[in-house]
């Protein structure tokens, strides 16, 4: 599965992005959901494939996830004003510790590095999927953190995929649900950016997620 970037002119402002420039590439952001029966629990952010129940993340509040890797570590402010449900899912994987030990499966030097799946084959998820659709000015810059899908899903669909780009603007249209912005720790970011083959987009090392926390 595969989706082409495109070229853009002068990078507007957009939540959560950071300004900067284009480039093109050929790249395959995958994520898993699950079937395609939408279950009716009483859910406020109803789920594609298993039923599952979380709670919501509080809108006034700041929330950020600390991503230890083998690496180093980073932080991503949530952004749960665009992503509520996007971002209320992730977190309640996180408290879960479905993160833990799991590998950057696919890194794309000056495009992005991708994690996320349990099974490190680009297919693995958490079995469900919730959607929020991105702003249409949404812009995936440096430092953005959003989550993949495949292209036959929604715009906005997300299991547990995520992926942070690490080129100065990865071109991609605004169909990725953004999760949030690294805050602190770009540098161990670009650093891991390093670490693919631009030919087939493996990691050329081992980087694994050793923890993920949420806070508060």
């Amino acid at each position: 599965m595969t989706f082409r970037r495109t070229g853009a002119g002068k990078p507007r402002r957009a939540k959560p992005a950071v300004a900067l420039t284009v480039g093109l590439a050929v790249c395959t952001l995958v994520a898993c959901g699950g079937s395609s029966k939408t279950q009716k629990a009483a859910n406020p952010c109803p789920t594609t494939g298993k039923q599952v129940t979380f709670p919501l993340l509080d809108k006034p509040k700041a929330y950020t996830v600390d991503v230890l890797t083998n690496f180093g570590a980073f932080d991503i402010r949530l952004d749960v004003a665009d992503s509520p449900c996007t971002t209320s899912s992730f977190a309640a994987l996180v408290r879960k510790r479905f993160f833990d030990g799991t590998l950057f499966h696919r890194i794309v030097p000056r495009f992005v590095i991708q994690g996320g799946d349990p099974t490190a084959t680009g297919t693995g998820g958490p079995g469900y999927s919730v959607r929020d659709v991105p702003p249409r000015n949404s812009l995936y810059t440096e430092g953005v953190v959003a989550m993949a899908k495949s292209p036959s899903e929604p715009p906005g669909t997300s299991g547990s995929q995520f992926f942070v780009v690490t080129g100065v603007n990865a071109g991609l249209p605004p169909e990725y649900a953004i999760l949030g912005v690294v805050t602190k720790g770009l540098r161990v970011v670009e650093r891991i950016g390093r670490l693919g083959n631009p030919v087939n987009e493996k990691p050329t090392r081992r980087v694994v997620v050793l923890r993920m926390i949420v806070t508060p």
